[in-house]
C-alpha cells in the first residue's frame, strides 16, 4: 500500500487537506481520506505508516526468506487472516485524532476547529552546507531582518529574510498564511488581505488575484492589483515550505480603475521546534524570504527614515510582524496537541535489529538543556529518571556547534567493513566508460558532470543517536563511473538490462560491483539521469551495504537516502529544492532490481505531486543550476555508525535538448 498526500481541494464552500492510498501492484485499487487541518492529515500519514509497518513486521515474523514481502508479487493473507483481523481491529487504538471520522465531515471547513498537531519536528539545518551568510541588520517591532552579505557584492539585488519565533505550531501557521478570508487576513497582512483564488492545480499549486490601497504606502493614490502564484510542500522533517511567484493569468487581465504591479518573489517557510523539557507549548520558527533591488535596502539601513518603509518590499518583510501579533492574539488557532495518539514503536515482538523499524530520532533544537530539579512530587520517578539523563550539557543542532565538530572530524567509510576485505581489489579505470553526458574538465565547463568529495554534506556522526551530532563526510565509497542523460517516451526501468548500457559492455562485466540509479524524470518528454558507481571489491554480504544490496524492498525504502544541494542557481530553486535529506523510498516509488554484479534502483519522481512540482520548477532553471547530490544510506543502529558518504555526483548547467534518445 502506498499512501500519498494531493494538498488541497475546494469542497463546497471550504478547504480539505486529501490523502490518497493506493495498491502499488494495481492503481486502480484506491480510495482517499479528507482532512481538515494539514496537521491532521499529517497525523494521518504517520499512522497510516506506523500501521503499514507493524503489519508487514507481523506477517514476516516466522515465515521463510523466499515468502518474505516485495513489491513483484502479491501478499498472500490466507494463511493470516485472524492475525490480520486483530490488528485492523487494533487501529483504534493506534489512531485517535479529534472525535473520530464524524467530526472531520462536521468541521471540514472549519480552520478554527478542535484539530491536531504533535508540533515537534527536527531543528531548522539541512545537511548539507551553504554558501549564505546571513547578518541581521535590524530589528523591526520584535522581527529580526537579515541581509545575505555573502551574496551582496554580485549586484543581482539583494536577498532578504524576516525571522520570527511564532507561539504555535508550523500547521497553524501555514493554514493562516494560505488562508484567503479577507477578515482574517485584515488583522494581519497590510499589502495582501484582499485575495481570490483563479485556480487551483493538484492541491499543491494555485493562482491568486489581488489588490490593494496604496495610500499607506504611496502619495499615489491610484488603487494596484496584482496576480501571484503560489507553490507548497511539506518536508520529512515537517517543514512547510510556501514558493510565491509574479504571475500573470488570462481569466485575470487588468482590471479597469487599478494599475498592475509586480509582487516580489517571496518564499515562507515554517518549521517547529522542539520545547524545552517540562514544557508543554508549541513554537515554530517562521521565516520569510524575498529579493529586492540593492539601492533603496541599502539606503534603508543607513536611515531608518527612508521611503523603503513605503514600498512593497517592507510591506511584505511586515507580514512575519503581523503574523506573530495575530497568532498571539487569537491563541484558539493554535490546535490542541493532545488529541492524537500514534503508536511509536512496534509491538512487544519488535526486533532489535532495525530491519523493521522505522522509528526516528527528531533532531532537536536546543541551544543547551539542564537537568530540571522542580518537578513536582507526584512525578518523583520520572524526574530522577530525566536528571540522570540531562546533567550533561547538550549542544543540539545548533549551527555554530555542527560546524565546529564537522571542521573536527569527517565521517570516512570504511571499505574493509563494507566491501568484502578478502578479495584484492581491482582497478576501477573510469575511463574505459563513456556515458551520454560528457565529464567536466573544470568548474567552469557546463553540461557535464564531476564528482565532488563528500565535505559539502552533514552525515551523522558515531555518537548520534546519543547527542544528534552530524559530522562532515568525506570521499564516498564507491566511484562515479559515468552518468546517461536519456530522452525516453514514458518512464523506464531496468536500464542495466539494455544493451546500450555499460552494465552490459565487456569492461562493465568484469567490475565487482555496480550502483545504477535511475532518476526519472516526468516532463515533456520524460527523460532519465542514470548515474553509475563502481566498486573495486565486492561487497560484503554482513555490511550495511551488504544488507541493502540484497535486502528487502521494505528495507531498502526506509534506508535509501539522498542529500540534495543547490550549489549555484536562482535563490528562490535553492529554497525549494533546500537541504535537508530526504528517504527517498517513502517519498517516492523506487523499484529495485538486482542481478549479476549490480543493483538499479528506478526512482520514479513523477509518482508524487509534491516531487513533480518542485522537479518542474528546477528543469525551468536548469541551465542555470549547479547541483550537488550525496547518496548514503540511513544508519539507524549505534554498531552502523557514523554514516558515510556512498556517492556522490555534480550537474554542471544540464541541457534539456542534449537529452540521448533511448529506443526502448
Amino acid at each position: 500500500m502506498m499512501v500519498e498526500e494531493l494538498g488541497r481541494r475546494k469542497v463546497r464552500n471550504g478547504d480539505l487537506y486529501v490523502i490518497q492510498f493506493y495498491n502499488r501492484l494495481d492503481e486502480s485499487k484506491k480510495g482517499e481520506i479528507a482532512c481538515s487541518t494539514a496537521g491532521e492529515a499529517r497525523n494521518w500519514m504517520e499512522a497510516f505508516d506506523h500501521a503499514k509497518q507493524q503489519a508487514e513486521y507481523e506477517l514476516l515474523r516466522g515465515g521463510s526468506t523466499r515468502n518474505k514481502l516485495n513489491v513483484e508479487a502479491d501478499i498472500d493473507l490466507e494463511g493470516h487472516r485472524p492475525r490480520v483481523r486483530r490488528y485492523a481491529h487494533g487501529l483504534k487504538k493506534l489512531i485517535r485524532i479529534g472525535q473520530g471520522p464524524e467530526m472531520l465531515l462536521r468541521q471540514t471547513s472549519n480552520l478554527d476547529g478542535n484539530g491536531t498537531s504533535d508540533g515537534y519536528f527536527k531543528g531548522e539545518f539541512g545537511d548539507a552546507i551553504e554558501a549564505h551568510e546571513w547578518k541581521c541588520v535590524r530589528t523591526v517591532n520584535g522581527i529580526r531582518i537579515f541581509e545575505d552579505v555573502a551574496d551582496s557584492k554580485s549586484g543581482k539585488g539583494a536577498l532578504v529574510k524576516a525571522v520570527a519565533l511564532v507561539d504555535a505550531s508550523a500547521d497553524t501557521v501555514f493554514e493562516v498564511i494560505l488562508n484567503l478570508d479577507r477578515h482574517r487576513r485584515y488583522e494581519w497582512d497590510m499589502l495582501t488581505g484582499d485575495l481570490e483564488l483563479i485556480v487551483s492545480y493538484d492541491g499543491h499549486y494555485d493562482v491568486i488575484y489581488g489588490t490593494y490601497d496604496p495610500k499607506y504606502l504611496t502619495r499615489w493614490q491610484s488603487k494596484r492589483d496584482f496576480v501571484f502564484s503560489r507553490q507548497w510542500f511539506r518536508g520529512q522533517d515537517g517543514a512547510y515550505t510556501i514558493l510565491q511567484f509574479p504571475a500573470e493569468h488570462k481569466k485575470q487581465p487588468p482590471r479597469s480603475g487599478y494599475r498592475r504591479t509586480t509582487i516580489n518573489p517571496s518564499t515562507w517557510e515554517i518549521r517547529s521546534l522542539n520545547a524545552p523539557m517540562g514544557s508543554n507549548t508549541t513554537k515554530c520558527l517562521v521565516t520569510q524570504m524575498l529579493e529586492i533591488h540593492t539601492a533603496g535596502w541599502c539606503r534603508w539601513k543607513k536611515n531608518s527614515c527612508s521611503k523603503f518603509e513605503k514600498t512593497i518590499p517592507y510591506a511584505l518583510l511586515s507580514q512575519v510582524a503581523g503574523l506573530k501579533e495575530y497568532i498571539g492574539a487569537n491563541p484558539s488557532l493554535n490546535f490542541d496537541s493532545s488529541t492524537m495518539v500514534v503508536q511509536s514503536k512496534l509491538s512487544d515482538g519488535s526486533t532489535s535489529s532495525g530491519e523493521f523499524e522505522d522509528v526516528e530520532l527528531q533532531d532537536e533544537f536546543y541551544d543547551a538543556i539542564t537537568g530540571d530539579s522542580s518537578s513536582s512530587s507526584e512525578d518523583e520517578e520520572s524526574k530522577d529518571d530525566a536528571d540522570k539523563k540531562e546533567k550533561k550539557i547538550k549542544l543540539k543542532n545548533v549551527s555554530w556547534a555542527i560546524s565546529s565538530l564537522a571542521l573536527k572530524q569527517a565521517s570516512a567509510p570504511d571499505a574493509n567493513k563494507e566491501l568484502d576485505p578478502s578479495v584484492p581489489p581491482v582497478h576501477v579505470d573510469a575511463s574505459q566508460f563513456n556515458g551520454t553526458l560528457h565529464k567536466g574538465k573544470d568548474e567552469a565547463d557546463s553540461n557535464c558532470w564531476t564528482s565532488p568529495s563528500g565535505r559539502g554534506f552533514m552525515i551523522r556522526g558515531k555518537t548520534y543517536l546519543k547527542d544528534n551530532a552530524k559530522v562532515m563526510g568525506a570521499d564516498p565509497l564507491l566511484k562515479l563511473i559515468a552518468v546517461d542523460w536519456f530522452k525516453v517516451d514514458k518512464a523506464t526501468d531496468k536500464i542495466a538490462l539494455h544493451p546500450r548500457c555499460l552494465v552490459q559492455s565487456d569492461a562493465g562485466k568484469t567490475l565487482p560491483f555496480i550502483l545504477v540509479i535511475n532518476l526519472e524524470v516526468p516532463a515533456k518528454p520524460n527523460y532519465s539521469l542514470v548515474l553509475y558507481y563502481a566498486a573495486e571489491r565486492p561487497v560484503n554480504k554482513n555490511s550495511l551495504l551488504g544488507k541493502f544490496v540484497d535486502g528487502m524492498d521494505m528495507f531498502r525504502d526506509a534506508r535509501f537516502k539522498l542529500i540534495p544541494s543547490i550549489v549555484e542557481g536562482y535563490w528562490m530553486v535553492k529554497r525549494a529544492v533546500g537541504t535537508k535529506a530526504c528517504l527517498l523510498g517513502k517519498a517516492v516509488t523506487c523499484k529495485y532490481f538486482r542481478q549479476d554484479n549490480f543493483l538499479e534502483i528506478d526512482v520514479d519522481i513523477g509518482s508524487s505531486s509534491v516531487a513533480r512540482s518542485v522537479i518542474g520548477l528546477v528543469l525551468g532553471y536548469v541551465t542555470s543550476l549547479v547541483v550537488d547530490l550525496a547518496i548514503l544510506i540511513e544508519a539507524k543502529e549505534e554498531a552502523e555508525l557514523p554514516e558515510y558518504i556512498l556517492g556522490t555526483v555534480r550537474l554542471n548547467r544540464v541541457r534539456l535538448e542534449s537529452a540521448v534518445p533511448l529506443d526502448v
